[in-house]
């Protein structure tokens, strides 16, 4: 498994006008993690949640596939994005449902369902979601940096991946 991309810059963004129009600042600083590995790989969750949302965000170079799990540790709540799901993963899912660490969420899709990326899972940290449902940005313009990298920290902070 390869991992890595938290605040990388990237160009590979320019492909889609989703990250770039006349609309919009060019998005094309990551602020999650990924991990990349084979489709069809399960990913575990990382601590106790209750499904927040999901979504299929099918726009090319988006998620595809994506839950938003919500935690609450002692006072603080915070949520955790899973992108790039397969579909199977958002099949019968329901608001509310409750996963315990180290519990199966989902699995990784293909290309045919990913925003046609290779194998991965977008993992990211959100602090206040705000009214977003099943998505939340994931790569962010420079302007904006600052304050995703407050609202979204470090991923690593959970995964703990050493080097």
């Amino acid at each position: 498994m390869a991992y890595g991309g938290y605040l990388e810059e990237r160009n590979l963004y320019r492909r889609s006008p989703y990250f770039k129009n006349e609309t919009i600042e060019e998005r094309n600083i990551h602020i999650g993690i990924d991990l990349w590995t084979q489709a069809g790989t399960a990913v575990i969750c990382p601590l106790d949640g209750w499904i927040h949302s999901f979504k299929n965000n099918d726009a090319v170079g988006d998620y595809g596939p994506t839950i938003i799990l919500k935690h609450q540790l002692e006072n603080t709540v915070f949520y955790t994005l899973y992108g790039h799901l397969s579909l199977e993963s958002i099949k019968n899912l329901q608001i509310g449902t409750f996963f315990k660490k180290g519990e199966q969420l989902a699995s990784l899709g293909d290309s045919s369902v990913n925003g046609d990326y290779a194998p991965h899972l977008h993992f990211q940290i959100i602090k206040n979601i705000g009214n977003y449902q099943g998505d939340y940005p994931g790569v962010c313009s420079k302007s904006d940096l600052d304050f995703y990298k407050d609202n979204c920290p470090n991923p690593n902070l959970l995964l703990k991946i050493k080097n």
